[in-house]
């Protein structure tokens, strides 16, 4: 029978559904004979049903008949990967996993669970990112059954429980970031995949746990700007990626600057002053952060 939990359900802090305690319902096994000795069994009384029939027991046979019939129904086989969950007049009595066949109280109402591994494809949803952007995003959910008595009794639906929760999850996540790294050491639904994909998980075992279902793996499928903004977006992208290539061009040639002034100082080369060393600095920056290739002019007459 299962353990009813009186106290209401609450929202959780990710804005999933939680309990009080623990569970409202919880798996075990149920009493579940070896199948094939009954059967071989019941094979026996069948032929000896037959023979009361020929004998003209009539009425002993007819008794038999219903005992026959009555133990036939306690039959039952569980295939690999899937579960037996056993109710009894309304009360729960057990769930049988071990494979192979079965027999149980014939009075009992015997219902089918997978226990496959399945996989959930979201829709692309229409959402804010953090930054109020709608953008589209989808995801793909892999999920098996790990507790029947959960997911038969505590939701209505647990296969319809898992696709509305997975949404929710991933609107809910959508909102938490940015979908670009706009500022250094952000995290954003772009640039840091495996991180989101691992809060969308945990998120997911949270709300999915009161179905008795278990997360294996949930990452993001589609992810992308909306439609209506995508043009201005894409500029902005192709701006911030100009600006940081710009920022390590420059880096790059007053290293390369400082380094030249060094060596020509160390090896004493050539003395130059002040208002040489600015030209010198300034002709070289000009050469190494041009986006073309520029034409030197050789002075062949003095340095000065």
């Amino acid at each position: 029978m299962s353990e009813l939990d009186k106290t209401p359900p609450t929202v959780g802090p990710q804005g999933g559904i939680s309990t009080r305690s623990d569970v409202a319902s919880r798996e075990r096994a149920a009493f579940g004979l070896p199948g094939l000795p009954l059967f071989l069994g019941w094979l026996a009384l069948a032929a000896l049903n037959v023979w009361l029939f020929v004998a003209g027991q009539l009425a002993l046979g007819g008794v038999l008949l219903i005992v026959n019939l009555l133990l036939s129904m306690g039959f039952f086989i569980v295939q690999p990967n899937q579960a037996i969950l056993i109710t009894l007049f309304g009360r729960y009595v057990g769930t049988e996993r071990r494979n192979g066949l079965y027999w149980t109280n014939p009075l009992t109402i015997r219902k089918r669970v997978s226990l496959r591994i399945r996989n959930f494809n979201s829709e692309r949803l229409k959402v804010n990112d953090q930054m109020g952007n709608p953008i589209e995003i989808a995801a793909v959910i892999v999920w098996r059954v790990v507790d029947t008595a959960r997911a038969i009794f505590d939701v209505e639906d647990y296969t319809q429980f898992v696709a509305i929760q997975s949404e929710t999850a991933l609107r809910h996540l959508a909102s938490q970031y940015p979908y670009d790294d706009y500022t250094e050491g952000t995290m954003s639904l772009r640039g840091n995949a495996d991180e989101v994909s691992e809060t969308l998980g945990r998120e997911l075992a949270v709300r999915l746990q009161h179905a008795g279902v278990e997360v294996l793996e949930a990452r993001l499928s589609h992810l992308a700007y909306a439609p209506e903004i995508a043009g201005a977006m894409l500029q902005r992208q192709q701006a911030s990626a100009i600006i940081a290539a710009r920022q390590q061009i420059v880096q790059g040639a007053v290293g390369m600057v400082e380094m030249a002034l060094r060596e020509l100082e160390g090896q004493q080369i050539v003395q130059l002053d002040e208002e040489r060393k600015a030209q010198m600095v300034s002709n070289l920056l000009v050469v190494l952060t041009s986006e073309r290739g520029t034409q030197p002019i050789v002075n062949a007459g003095s340095l000065y």
